[in-house]
Formats: C-alpha cells, sequence, structure tokens
C-alpha cells in the first residue's frame, strides 16, 4: 500500500507521530508521502514532537504541486490528514487547492479513494459543521480525534492511541488494536 500523510497546523502533532509509528510498522504499508505545512512544522516544534524517519518516509513541499501525490496516476491507496484544521477542512470541502496538502486530498476525493480527516477542534461551528458535512457526501471520513476509554487507558500515549488505532484500520491497514469485547 501507499500511504498518504499530511499534517495541517492544529494541535496535535502526537497523532501525527503514532500514526506514522504504525505505518511503519506494517509490511503492507511499502510507502508513506509525508507533506506537512509551514504552520504545522511550527506547531511541531512548538508542542515539541518528533516524527519518525525511515526510508518508507518521502517528504514533499507542501508548495510542491508536481509531486506525485498531486496526480491520480500515482495510485495512492489513501489518505489521512491528522491533524486536520478546519482551515484545511475549509478549503477542501470548497475544491481550493492552494497547496500540495489540498490537491492531494482533492485528488483522493476525485479518484474515490480512502481520505480521512482527523478533526481537532471543539466546539465546531455551523461552517465546520457543514464542511465536514460536503466533505462526508464526497466520500471522506471525518474521524475526530476523541479518544476512548472502553480499553482503560491508563496514560495520555494509550488514550491517543485509541484514535490512532481507529485512523490506521479506516486507512485499511492490517495491525492488532483493541476491539470491544476482547
Amino acid at each position: 500500500m501507499k500511504i498518504v500523510v499530511a499534517i495541517t497546523g492544529a494541535s496535535g502533532g502526537e497523532y501525527a507521530r503514532m500514526c506514522l509509528e504504525q505505518l511503519l510498522r506494517s509490511q503492507e504499508v511499502e510507502q508513506i508521502a509525508l507533506i506537512i505545512s509551514d504552520t504545522a512544522q511550527e506547531v511541531l516544534k512548538f508542542e515539541g514532537v518528533e516524527l519518525p524517519e525511515d526510508k518508507k518516509i518521502i517528504c514533499y513541499n507542501n508548495n510542491d504541486m508536481f509531486a506525485p501525490v498531486a496526480s491520480g496516476s500515482a495510485e495512492y491507496d489513501a489518505m489521512v490528514v491528522v491533524p486536520a484544521s478546519m482551515g484545511s477542512v475549509g478549503r477542501i470541502a470548497a475544491g481550493v487547492s492552494l497547496s500540495l496538502i489540498e490537491r492531494a486530498a482533492d485528488v483522493m476525493l476525485k479518484e474515490r479513494r480512502r481520505l480521512i480527516f482527523v478533526v481537532r477542534e471543539t466546539p465546531y461551528s455551523l461552517i465546520h459543521l457543514r464542511n465536514m458535512t460536503t466533505l462526508t457526501e464526497a466520500g471522506a471520513v471525518i474521524l475526530p480525534a476523541s479518544p476512548s476509554f472502553y480499553s482503560h487507558p491508563q496514560t495520555l500515549e494509550e488514550a491517543l492511541r485509541t484514535v490512532v488505532e481507529r485512523i490506521i484500520s479506516h486507512l485499511g491497514v492490517k495491525l492488532p488494536h483493541y476491539k470491544w469485547g476482547e
């Protein structure tokens, strides 16, 4: 599988870090295209988040509209925007592709491939809700960064992992994860 991971300027870089670590654990994931917005770079630094480095990860500049992920012919299987800022959600919902993240998401929608937005905002305004509805109607999945507590997490990392496991599952990657009743 070829997966696109986009990081936008919302708080919650730990979700992106953990998501990348989990994708790297999977033998079925052969390549990860990583795109980080300028604001996300600043937020990651502020939050003290260090992303993993690996030969499977290919980093693309968010201004590089000639990167493979900007074309459906590159045949990426799925994309996750984690965390997803409401500004990015709004631009993508409106079909505005001013950056590589927005164009890659637009490609996933037009090619009818998996696209997940891990939104990190609260509360939602009516505009946010309408933008998320538009994306859902276009085939995307809105997966709020809302940890679950069924597994009785004991640490912050364990709580965050409940969201990351859902992301990985929705990307179609098979990895062990918590299941209700087990």
